[in-house]
């Protein structure tokens, strides 16, 4: 939308430069005008990562701010750039100048409409975020109150606790909410602490309304809801704009991998049928993002029924496995099918890797904040793997890995994990 107002701002200042001169001919390059346009709006977006992120509940006047900031910051780029190549005289100033009025005066508008139908919808019980609220005293109904105001915001109190017992705890870990909000004062760090062990189970992100913010807490952002600021104690920078580059990266990537590598793929499926009876794929139910189990493939290794005896963590060494089976663990190229599932959207190429529901209900009472790495979508490979942490190998480990991705994620970083894996991935004494 923002591509298409920028667009259009600088069609509709074409034409209004042109009404100015209908004495004049107008000896103007379009196509020059045009290549301005589509570089502002790529500029735009390339400099515009904090509009794109959530506004559930931030103030509307701070966002318009930003965008009237990031745009007026774009055509300061283009008069730099104009001037350095001197290719000012090749434009109108007053072409320029009515454009970067319009695109402010557009891209606000264009906001304001589609937020005005964002809080219909919401208000109507639509686009809604179910968040369970924990606390009491003036913080604890500060908040409600605030939430009980503004109902455009989209969130919801689907559950309201005072003093939570375990049990209580524990039964709201089960529920599929989106987000639960503690509002403790810091002091009582023992009770934060007994709230959040009962929490461990569930992958909602947590956010602390404290009574008073005088501390800032290391590794931890602020997050600004409603106008009261919360500490995000268990999150991930995968949101708004990221979510969406995240999406299109897993699948471009996972369709042009899958083209390139057809013809292997189709060899291997070839060696799998010929090492022994049975189907070419391996089925096997993990579970990935906000705890929900998914069917995850791969190239099957072993005979039919080497694997029905009750599952055990570990042993990778003791399976029984055909030859060719040995070969394709060994290169991890059992994997590659995954990027089927990567295209359905059940997994990213990058995240934590994916247990089977057996293994996570052990887990995630062994472990601590085990449950937080189904804060994102699991992955094929990820930062524990290309560390070594993959396999038969220490679980406390992995999962720290694993928690340091989700909290530091950017393009970059999976753009570097998927570099390494490529490097790494015949080298890993792990590998099974």
């Amino acid at each position: 939308m923002d591509m298409v107002t920028i667009w259009l701002s600088g069609l509709l200042a074409l034409e209004v430069r042109a009404q100015t001169d209908l004495n004049l001919p107008i000896p103007w390059d379009l196509k020059g005008y045009y290549s301005l346009i589509a570089v502002g709006g790529l500029l735009f977006l390339f400099f515009s990562n904090e509009v794109y992120r959530s506004w559930r509940g931030a103030a509307l006047p701070f966002m318009l701010a930003r965008v009237t900031g990031s745009w007026l910051m774009v055509v300061g780029l283009l008069l730099l750039w104009l001037f350095v190549t001197k290719a000012s005289e090749d434009y109108s100033r007053l072409w320029f100048g009515l454009w970067s009025a319009l695109g402010a005066s557009l891209l606000c508008c264009e906001r304001l409409l589609a937020y005005s139908v964002l809080r219909h919808l919401r208000l109507r019980g639509y686009n809604l975020k179910h968040v369970a609220l924990i606390g009491e005293g003036q913080a604890a109904e500060q908040l409600e109150h605030r939430l009980h105001q503004a109902g455009w915001s989209g969130y919801q109190i689907a559950e309201r606790l005072h003093q939570p017992e375990e049990a209580e705890l524990e039964a709201l870990s089960e529920r599929g909410l989106d987000e639960i909000w503690l509002a403790l004062p810091l002091s009582d760090a023992k009770e934060i602490h007994r709230i959040l062990k009962g929490l461990r189970h569930t992958s909602a992100s947590i956010r602390l309304s404290p009574d008073w913010l005088t501390f800032r807490l290391i590794n931890h952002g602020v997050s600004d809801i409603l106008g009261i600021p919360m500490l995000d104690l268990s999150t991930s920078p995968m949101e708004g704009l990221n979510r969406i580059v995240k999406l299109f990266e897993d699948r471009i990537l996972s369709l042009v991998i899958l083209i390139l590598l057809s013809p292997l793929m189709v060899i291997l499926a070839i060696g799998v049928k010929l090492s022994s009876k049975g189907p070419i794929f391996y089925q096997q139910e993990r579970v990935g993002l906000n705890n929900r189990s998914f069917v995850m493939l791969k190239f099957r290794s072993m005979p039919i029924g080497a694997d029905s005896d009750l599952p055990q963590w570990g042993g990778a060494t003791q399976k029984v496995t055909t030859r060719f089976g040995r070969f394709i663990r060994k290169t991890s190229l059992d994997e590659l099918p995954q990027f089927i599932n990567v295209l359905k959207g059940d997994m990213s190429i990058v995240g934590p890797r994916p247990e089977r529901p057996q293994f996570v209900e052990q887990f995630k009472d062994e472990i601590p904040d085990y449950m937080r790495k189904h804060l994102v979508k699991a992955g094929i490979t990820g930062w524990a793997q290309i560390n070594g942490w993959r396999g038969d190998t220490d679980l406390q480990a992995r999962i720290e890995h694993d928690l340091y991705y989700i909290e530091h994620w950017s393009l970059l970083l999976d753009l570097k994990i998927i570099v390494l894996t490529l490097f790494r991935i015949f080298q890993d004494p792990n590998a099974r």
